[in-house]
């Protein structure tokens, strides 16, 4: 009697709780909208937090390369937090430097190019020798490209006022100064406290996991960490050596708007495979515009050399082996993402992506590893059985 009472207690708890939660998903629908504006919100008032984290991964890298060389090269103690007071001090001293330098001239830039765009075409078109070359590119390429841009008003984008709203948008979520300063001081405690904040997050797991579960987490939060920091590190990185190279060399060259077509291509780079062709693409156009099909062709040379000497040896030197991956797994990721979520999907689709090419990976190896178990039992059954 006793044990039919406690079977019906349970049967009466189960359903409740399954009611409960149909309740719950139900007034979740329902009220879909306001909690919704309560998750933008929550996101919102955890921003400085989000950006610590993303400022962190970024300067993960160069804060572990500086203290390596520290420990190697001297004896001090304290190597982390010189290595930290360095990185951020280069850092602030880029910033400063792009804001006040790079930028004006960005703009500068793109204002003379915006209002000089039709003398550039007409220039090219009564070129004879430019016209037998390549009648199609002209008519079929440079003059829609050229019709396109005077149609859009790039002046009233990039005026001070203009770009004051830009930085104001960018840093909406963080735009007070104590939650800047919030975003940076969590940005210094992460790297400074790695290792502990990564224990804690293990220790308590495993007190709220079985032993199996936790294995998995242990394993799939340690290789996850590795690599969104060895990804967003090593892109934002590879992106400004390119910016920089590639604005010196076209420079070099004569290329008219060099910094602007150089950050132009480092900020491409960001986004996996598309990113460097577009941004050459685009920027071979221009120069074609501004200075002929001659410099168009050497630049082009020049900037695809760049952009192997990158793909094989300065990417390699900063980017984790563990994000090689094949290349239309990379374009099948970049595109679902861009598609869904625009230049930020595109941009954090690579480690998604790589993540759960682990996961199903593990899961396949462990599947088969158990088929072939389960039939070299059978076997040895079957065997034992004749005899």
């Amino acid at each position: 009697m006793k044990k039919e009472k406690i079977m019906g207690t349970k049967k009466w708890i189960y359903w409740v709780s399954i009611g409960i939660i149909l309740i719950v998903i139900y007034k979740f629908l329902d009220n879909f909208s306001g909690i919704g504006k309560w998750l933008a919100n929550l996101f919102y008032v955890l921003m400085p937090f989000v950006i610590g984290i993303i400022i962190a991964y970024v300067l993960y890298l160069p804060s572990k390369k500086i203290e390596n060389l520290f420990k190697k090269k001297t004896k001090l103690k304290h190597t982390r937090g010189i290595s930290i007071t360095i990185v951020y001090a280069l850092a602030i001293a880029a910033i400063s430097i792009i804001i006040k330098f790079i930028i004006p001239i960005i703009v500068d830039s793109i204002n003379d190019l915006v209002s000089n765009i039709q003398t550039y075409y007409n220039a090219i078109s009564t070129d004879d020798i430019n016209f037998d070359i390549a009648p199609w590119v002209q008519n079929n390429i440079l003059k829609p490209i050229v019709e396109y841009i005077q149609e859009i008003n790039f002046e009233q984008w990039f005026t001070p006022e203009k770009i004051k709203t830009y930085i104001d948008s960018a840093f909406g979520a963080v735009k007070s100064i104590v939650n800047i300063f919030i975003a940076i001081i969590c940005s210094i405690y992460i790297l400074a406290q790695r290792e502990s904040i990564v224990d804690f997050i293990k220790k308590f797991a495993k007190s709220i996991m079985k032993e199996s579960g936790y294995k998995k987490f242990d394993k799939y939060f340690s290789s996850g960490n590795e690599i969104f920091v060895y990804f967003i590190s090593s892109q934002v990185i590879d992106a400004l050596v390119v910016a920089i190279v590639t604005s010196v060399a076209m420079s070099i060259i004569g290329v008219k708007y060099s910094i602007l077509l150089g950050v132009f291509i480092g900020i491409s780079n960001l986004i996996p495979y598309f990113g460097a062709i577009v941004g050459v693409a685009i920027s071979v156009i221009i120069t074609l515009l501004t200075g002929g099909w001659k410099q168009a062709l050497i630049m082009a040379i020049v900037v695809i050399i760049l952009q192997q000497i990158d793909a094989n040896i300065i990417n390699p030197k900063i980017t984790s082996s563990r994000l090689k991956i094949s290349p239309l797994l990379v374009i099948f990721a970049v595109t679902v993402g861009g598609a869904y979520f625009g230049i930020i999907g595109m941009f954090i689709s690579v480690p998604i992506i790589t993540l759960i090419k682990l996961v199903i990976e593990d899961f396949i190896n462990v599947r088969i590893n158990d088929k072939e178990n389960t039939l070299k039992i059978e076997s040895e059954e079957i065997a034992d059985k004749k005899e």
